[in-house]
């Protein structure tokens, strides 16, 4: 596996890894009319912008295949100054999911964001997703919790910090 920072040119392949890993990870808990509109079209634009805003880096497969992905930058609302730093995203397609990648791609961002002078950072995740206990054995600590709402449905987002 190979984790490498984002070109603009991966902002198709990212948004691939987004739209299918959402669908798989949300699956049961997003509404699936939410899920199905998503499509790789309407993301790549997010995405090339995204690329030119924040650190964003990808993890290849052997075949050069983006496979995952993880971005991050400053701490989007504000409110929690104890942490100025924020892992805005980080997916991975179903397949490549328990064998250490995420944690390499959690790297790379912590990485760039402590050269930057954050030395502290949080993380926003559904509470019904069970990829949140990744974050805990990273040894992230639950500090806020909030209700959003995606598709019509009211979640719970629950706020990890490091």
């Amino acid at each position: 596996m190979r984790i490498r920072q984002a070109l603009v040119s991966d902002a198709l392949d990212i948004a691939k890894v987004q739209v299918n890993s959402w669908k798989t990870t949300y699956k049961g808990i997003v509404p699936s009319s939410y899920l199905n509109q998503m499509t790789f079209e309407r993301r790549q634009p997010k995405w090339e912008e995204l690329i030119r805003k924040t650190p964003v880096f990808v993890a290849e497969n052997k075949s050069g295949e983006i496979v995952g992905f993880a971005n991050g930058g400053n701490e989007r609302t504000g409110t929690y100054p104890g942490y100025p730093g924020e892992l805005y995203a980080i997916y991975l397609l179903q397949e490549y999911q328990r064998m250490g990648v995420g944690q390499e791609l959690w790297k790379n961002v912590v990485d760039v964001l402590r050269q930057n002078g954050m030395d502290a950072l949080l993380v926003w995740v559904l509470k019904d997703n069970p990829s949140r206990f990744f974050y805990e054995s990273l040894g992230a600590e639950e500090i806020d919790q909030k209700e959003i709402e995606i598709g019509g449905k009211r979640l719970i987002e629950v706020a990890y910090g490091w």
